[in-house]
């Protein structure tokens, strides 16, 4: 994995004296030295996490990072799923996103299509988790009008810690108390069946989850656009092409102004390309 954007001091320092990737490898008395971030190598877990650390803001208040993978020709998944779209690198930094966030926010098509299961806990981050407050494992939040879920799976009955269900208040109370006696915890988010996507996100907030993570799917990053909640995108862009009438990433009605994001971080590795885009 190599660092396209942006530059670094040491990189561009390297540069400027003529210094190639090998050079900066080795240090004058001839040990190894501190490898460019340009240099085409594995990058460490530990590497990663601080490359996609949240921002200072997120101590205190909520910041929303949605996660993606894209096809060259714009297409969100293939057959229904994004799997056939990813990489072993892009599943590294999948597992690092989630270890990085206090919840993973989700829509109820994506469950049921991806086969959601419980967030693990990782020894590797257990030490970068503690000293953020964090507990061992990210909390899984489904959004759901429906709540056509089914609730005998482990997602919901066997959680290091308890999923959160978010609906509306006019969801079926029936479906509600279901998933109560499967061990989730309801949070009404909304006025109708559906859920508000503001009020998801300060509802998450109250409980001491600022730092989110949503991956999708289309229709649930949509809203969040629409609503303007979206502080982040990672995007993985796969050096693939799909044809066909596959889904984009964010889906939904149409916002009346484009929101504009600038490029924060381009990571690149097989040919797939790792970008961060923060809101402006």
């Amino acid at each position: 994995m190599r660092r396209l954007f942006p530059v670094t001091d040491m990189t561009a320092a390297g540069r400027a004296h003529g210094m190639t990737e090998t050079d900066a490898d080795t240090d004058t008395d001839g040990t190894p030295g501190t490898a460019p971030d340009t240099a085409d190598r594995e990058w460490s877990l530990d590497e990663l996490a601080d490359a996609y650390a949240y921002p200072p803001e997120a101590e205190s208040a909520p910041w929303l990072r949605a996660n993606m993978v894209s096809s060259l020709d714009g297409a969100g998944q293939h057959e229904g799923r994004s799997q056939p779209l990813s990489s072993e690198a892009d599943m590294r930094i999948f597992g690092t996103l989630r270890a990085l966030a206090d919840v993973v926010v989700v829509g109820a098509e994506t469950v049921r299509l991806e086969g959601y299961r419980p967030a693990r806990a990782r020894e590797v981050f257990a030490a970068r988790r503690a000293a953020a407050g964090q507990g061992p494992a990210p909390v899984i939040a489904v959004v759901t009008a429906s709540l056509d879920l089914d609730f005998s799976l482990p997602l919901f009955t066997e959680p290091l810690v308890p999923t959160l269900v978010l609906t509306g208040a006019a969801s079926s109370p029936e479906r509600r108390a279901e998933a109560e006696r499967a061990g989730a915890e309801v949070v009404i988010a909304g006025d109708g069946p559906g859920v508000d996507p503001e009020r998801a996100v300060a509802a998450l907030a109250e409980r001491g989850l600022r730092r989110l993570l949503t991956e999708g799917g289309p229709r649930l990053l949509g809203q969040f656009v629409a609503a303007g909640v979206l502080d982040e995108l990672c995007l993985t862009v796969s050096p693939t092409m799909t044809a066909g009438t596959a889904q984009r990433i964010a889906g939904g009605p149409s916002v009346e102004v484009p929101k504009r994001f600038a490029v924060a971080s381009v990571l690149e590795q097989d040919g797939f390309l790792f970008t961060r885009y923060r809101r402006i």
